[in-house]
């Protein structure tokens, strides 16, 4: 992760969005065109949205976040892998295209696991941000609304992927990461990420 990247809290409009990455992946391995893809999804109302203007900047949306993990291997693997192995390349593509979650991954849950300290609470959350604020004005300018949202998404995004139970939960789950995503992480340069991924070898 090019530690120039901006924070963006587009998170708040674009969150895991799952359901759509799958729907995506599939036309993208299919060998369509970006555009023929945002095409297809819109004309047969893939995500079942009410609007074609949100359909269609959705589908966007979700073809950039592919694109970002720069590997048609895991595009395919998330087309067509079990649901727990898709969820997780999904959330390594987020990370891709999220300096935030990433940081997040990585300093908090990544640190976690290091430490085998399993303990997870709003405090995990709000100490990371209150970090980021003190560090960087673009945070310190996002709105407390901004700021809840975002914190509430990636709670959500953690139970998704199996990290947590429940937005509830007072610990994290030890996860396992699936071999397709480790060798493409390895082969990607990304190494640096695996702890977030409870991968320490």
């Amino acid at each position: 992760m090019d530690h120039s990247y901006p924070y963006i809290a587009s998170l708040t409009r674009e969150p895991f969005l799952f359901y759509e990455m799958r729907s995506t992946a599939k036309l993208m391995a299919e060998g369509n065109s970006d555009d023929a893809i945002v095409k297809k999804i819109v004309e047969q109302n893939l995500f079942q949205y009410p609007t074609e203007r949100s359909i269609s900047r959705m589908a966007k949306a979700c073809i950039k976040r592919l694109h970002a993990i720069e590997d048609a291997s895991l595009v395919s693997a998330i087309a067509s892998q079990p649901t727990d192995t898709a969820k997780q390349i999904c959330l390594y593509a987020l990370m891709k295209q999220s300096r935030l979650v990433w940081e997040f991954m990585l300093t908090v849950i990544g640190e976690k696991y290091r430490l085998r300290e399993m303990s997870f609470g709003k405090i995990d959350l709000n100490t990371f941000f209150m970090r980021l604020q003190e560090q960087n004005d673009t945070v310190a300018s996002w709105s407390d609304t901004t700021i809840i949202k975002l914190k509430q998404i990636i709670a959500k995004v953690l139970v998704e992927t199996e990290y947590l139970d429940n937005r509830g939960a007072d610990h994290l789950n030890p996860v396992w990461l699936h071999p397709v995503l480790e060798n493409a992480i390895r082969s990607n340069g990304d190494t640096a990420i695996l702890p977030a991924f409870n991968c320490f070898s």
